[in-house]
């Protein structure tokens, strides 16, 4: 008996949508680029409680006949390539013809299309891969795609769907991807009857400032360099603008997005010493080159491309952003207009003199003088008169040189490091030394323990918010004068969700509607720190944080590295002594919450085999 035999069409369709269709966001990802590639002008996207129940995409492009609507369900059906050269001069989004046979595979997919010569559309409903109804219809020129019960039919894949708010998180960022690639087409997007996104068609960096707040603005300088191997264009932040996470790291290769840390690596070098090191900056960056020179098709997603001349276009990457970055931190050239200012006379090398009779000035010295010849005046001497008295009563011999004595803690020479906490910290010494503003140095009987009074500090804040936290008692700080700060839409619906346990930690937020907030008050003991960067960055750090505790532990995190004492800073004996009796008070002296080690001993016997 045969034992191979082919998959039905139904099975192999479910089997490319786990490829292809992930999420919500994969759909809207494949139905807009689509509409892009149909020529549309406008494409709105409305979805309903993140993409689980509908998912609808209208645009106003070509549209389809109906033979067309029909057979763009089969897979393997495009009109993007019909050789396989084609791939090597790709100009559209897609070219796989996957992508509505994977959605028609794991949903409910109604497509209502008309073309322009054409006086009456064509209605398609399909259902699980199957047609259930073809049907004419009236409807404006375009197409309209709806997406409902997102797995119906596989409900491993539904029911492993994050919440809505992570879903709509990824739903925005696949968005973005597109809409900061087509800022000449006008893209809106509704979630549950809120309009979240309403983009007009502008330049490059408005579309940048609609999508993530007015604040890019300031924020970016521009970047534009024509090689005969690619062009770069786009804009990268200042090195002020400078965050520990910023999310906003674009690539755009011949209209696509792409990941790709080689080139992200290229970008950040030319902010090496700019900028301090963990932090990272904004850019939005689009590089052209010919189809010929990439591949595209490696991954289902699309967002990874290999290039054939990878290192040219890294070099020439790092110095178009070195470029753009040298333009605006402008340094101050020579001035060439002299009208009004004094002459300068010039030099006359063959008379060795100045031109208009300036004479060069003269320096007058002894050639005969000798500073270790004495004069004829008289001379003192430096030794004192008597001085034989000054040594009286020591008699010879008596100078030697006395011992050092040893610190108690060196006497025993058996000392077995301490195992506990609480051992250690009855055992060490009163007094302590900090060496270049960033070590805590104490004795203890086992040899010199050594503390990063950073990390130190990260620790006892981070367990003092937790503990704070569960006891309701972070007090607020009023602002005297509230700032208004904005956030980008995938950064507000986390504030939605975030916003009670930012006032649990001690935030006073007012919405003010348009994701924009005010801020009257921070947590106490974070004055003199910059709210609005704070407040990006603990949304940027919670952007993946799922359950409760997740939140609550990045929350406090970012809060004590925040507030954390920083390098640099000069402590006292005191101030000192109380960070070491904080630390052992905690539940893990050793580490920090993200792993980073705090403090380490030097054993008394390596120290006695170093000076042996």
């Amino acid at each position: 008996m045969d034992l191979i035999h082919l998959l039905p069409d139904s099975v192999a369709n479910q089997i490319a949508a786990g490829e292809v269709i992930q999420r919500p966001a994969s759909v809207i990802k494949e139905l807009v680029e689509n509409s892009v590639d149909a020529g549309a002008k406008t494409i709105h996207v409305i979805v309903v409680d993140a993409g689980r129940t509908s998912i609808q995409v209208i645009d106003d492009g070509k549209g389809m006949s109906e033979t067309d609507a029909r057979l763009a369900f089969e897979r393997h059906a495009t009109s993007k390539i019909s050789q396989a050269d084609d791939l090597f001069a790709l100009h559209t989004m897609g070219f796989r013809g996957e992508a509505l046979a994977s959605i028609a595979a794991v949903a409910q997919v109604e497509l209502q299309t008309r073309r322009q010569e054409d006086e009456i559309g064509t209605k398609v409903s399909i259902a699980g891969s199957k047609v259930t109804r073809q049907e004419p219809v009236s409807c404006p020129v375009g197409s309209n795609f709806k997406v409902d019960n997102l797995f119906f039919n596989v409900p491993a894949r539904r029911k492993f769907l994050k919440t809505n708010a992570t879903e709509l998180n990824n739903i925005l960022t696949a968005f973005e991807r597109i809409v900061l690639v087509y800022p000449d087409i006008h893209f809106t997007l509704h979630n549950n009857g809120v309009e979240m996104l309403n983009l007009r068609a502008g330049s490059v960096r408005q579309r940048i400032a609609d999508v993530f707040g007015k604040q890019y603005n300031q924020d970016l300088v521009p970047v534009e360099v024509h090689t005969a191997m690619c062009t770069v264009s786009g804009f990268v932040g200042k090195p002020e603008a400078a965050r520990k996470k910023t999310g906003c790291d674009y690539f755009f290769v011949n209209g696509r997005f792409m990941k790709h840390p080689y080139f992200h690596k290229a970008v950040m070098k030319a902010y090496d010493r700019l900028v301090p090191e963990g932090m990272a900056v904004p850019y939005f960056l689009y590089i052209e080159v010919e189809p010929g020179e990439i591949d595209v098709n490696i991954h289902p997603t699309k967002t990874e491309i290999k290039f054939e001349n990878e290192q040219a276009i890294w070099q020439i990457l790092s110095a178009a952003v070195r470029d753009g970055i040298g333009k605006y931190c402008e340094v101050p050239s020579i001035d060439f207009d002299t009208q009004g200012q004094p002459d300068i006379p010039l030099f006359d090398s063959n008379s060795n003199t100045f031109q208009d009779s300036f004479a060069a000035p003269k320096v007058n010295y002894n050639p005969d003088y000798n500073p270790f010849k004495q004069s004829g005046g008289s001379s003192s001497s430096s030794v004192p008169n008597q001085w034989e008295s000054l040594y009286q009563g020591v008699e010879q011999g008596s100078f030697r040189e006395e011992p050092v004595q040893q610190p108690s803690f060196f006497d025993d020479e058996n000392v077995v490091a301490p195992q506990s906490a609480t051992e250690i910290l009855s055992e060490k010494s009163p007094a302590h030394y900090q060496y270049k503003g960033k070590y805590l140095m104490t004795a203890v009987k086992s040899g010199l323990m050594i503390i990063d009074q950073h990390r130190a500090s990260i620790r006892v804040l981070y367990d003092r918010y937790l503990n704070q936290h569960d006891g309701h008692v972070i007090s607020t700080q009023k602002m005297l004068f509230p700032e208004t700060i904005t956030f980008s839409p995938s950064e507000g619906v986390t504030m939605q969700q975030l916003l009670p346990e930012l006032t649990a930690y001690g935030f006073d937020l007012s919405d003010l509607g348009g994701n924009t907030y005010a801020v009257n008050g921070i947590p106490a003991g974070l004055e003199g720190i910059n709210p609005q960067n704070l407040l990006h960055d603990m949304l940027s750090s919670t952007s993946a944080a799922d359950s409760i505790e997740a939140i609550h532990t990045a929350l406090a995190l970012r809060l004590a590295q925040s507030a954390a004492i920083p390098y640099g800073q000069i402590l006292t004996n005191d101030e000192i002594e109380s960070i070491i009796n904080d630390l052992f008070s905690c539940s893990n002296v050793n580490y920090t919450p993200d792993g980073k080690a705090i403090l380490c001993i030097l054993p008394q016997g390596d120290i006695e085999h170093l000076l042996g």
